[in-house]
């Protein structure tokens, strides 16, 4: 993608959404309303239009967005609203019907927005706390441990774009060197960086081998840029075991891509619920000082299928509720290892005993990796 819409997502999804770059979480419910003017909703209307033509990856289907929204205006079907809120969540709907595309969403902010940097870096206020939150997230890393009979689990929030996150991805990975299996939670990923897909997925290439796991063609430029595999990771790489992914209706954007890179290419299995089915990056686009709206500049192509995830999901191998994928994942990589281990009969023993509470495991709370519905207007 290109640098200035990298640019653009760094900084305004961080401003934003308190997220990572790509990422399409909202913003917080509890911020303070506004009452918009006719001016104003006139003044955003015009300018989504004419970002959503300029950017969109799409030119045929920018077209008929900006129709979409332009002729529901003038047929005055905003003209009752002078909530900031109702009036972002209203252009989100009609832009999500006018074209079926996730990425697609005007946001709201109570606090004003800056200025859009169009050229150059963010400054270095905004870098510093762009970091800042990265940090306090701990660049998406929420949970590393071994579970029952040595299987490792990651719960991962968020694929960061910061550099110093990827310091955060090794400790992680070599912490799960030694485990037998690996599961890599998703459930509550909405997305993130390119960048730190390559470094996780580094470990469970073979140190000979690169792989190229996805592309993305943008429209800015009409370029097409490819993402590999590092050569060379810190420590052991994760090859020659069990690999699992868990996904859900929540699992969005990059998280999607992870999902779809570790199938396509035989790396692992996925395991839940389909996901939330957006794949075309983009960045956050300016309107006034309390809109702003995401908008799609990319899209992406995965070497194996030459196609993406957008508006259908990835599709689990193994397909089961969100709250039962962890259980599942659990019994299936014990029951792997078992197999495996018939010359250690006082280790299957254990194991065996291991598996059946693994089995036994109540289900997480389904309404945990729900996607939240968007209320229609």
């Amino acid at each position: 993608m290109g640098t200035r819409s990298i640019i653009r997502t760094l900084s305004f999804c961080s401003l934003l959404l308190a997220s990572f770059a790509l990422a399409q979480a909202r913003p917080p419910e509890n911020q303070p309303d506004l009452t918009i003017s006719p001016a104003t909703r006139r003044a955003v209307v015009d300018t989504l239009c004419d970002r959503v033509e300029r950017y969109y990856v799409f030119p045929d289907r920018a077209k008929v967005l900006a129709k979409a929204i332009k002729k529901r205006y003038a047929a005055r079907e905003y003209d009752r609203i002078t909530s900031a809120k109702e009036f972002a969540d209203s252009l989100t709907a009609h832009m999500q019907a006018a074209v079926p595309d996730l990425h697609l969403r005007t946001h709201y902010r109570h606090e004003p927005i800056p200025v859009e940097m169009t050229d150059g870096p963010p400054p270095d206020a905004e870098v510093k706390r762009m970091a800042e939150q990265a940090r306090r997230m701990n660049y998406g890393f929420e949970r590393v441990e071994r579970l029952p009979g040595n299987i490792g689990y990651l719960d991962l929030r968020g694929f960061s774009g910061d550099p110093a996150g990827h310091a955060t991805a090794v400790a992680a990975m070599n912490f799960l060197a030694n485990t037998d299996a690996l599961i890599i939670d998703l459930r509550r990923n909405g997305g993130g960086h390119p960048s730190m897909i390559a470094t996780i997925l580094t470990y469970f290439v073979n140190a000979d081998d690169r792989l190229q796991f996805n592309s993305f063609y943008q429209r800015e430029r009409d370029t097409i840029n490819q993402y590999w595999t590092s050569p060379y990771v810190p420590g052991p790489r994760y090859t020659g075991k069990p690999i699992y992914v868990l996904i859900s209706s929540r699992t969005g954007s990059a998280a999607e891509e992870f999902a779809y890179d570790i199938q396509t290419h035989k790396l692992g299995t996925v395991i839940g619920a389909v996901s939330a089915g957006g794949a075309n990056p983009g960045g956050m686009y300016r309107l006034n000082e309390n809109f702003a709206a995401f908008i799609a500049t990319g899209r992406a192509i995965n070497p194996i299928t030459k196609t993406n995830w957008e508006g259908v999901g990835v599709k689990p191998d193994t397909l089961t509720s969100a709250g039962a994928a962890l259980r599942v994942a659990h019994t299936m990589a014990l029951q792997k290892i078992v197999a495996g281990t018939k010359d250690e009969p006082e280790r299957v023993e254990a194991l065996e005993a291991t598996l059946v509470d693994a089995a036994n495991r109540t289900p997480d709370p389904e309404e945990d990796f729900v996607r939240p519905q968007r209320r229609k207007r």
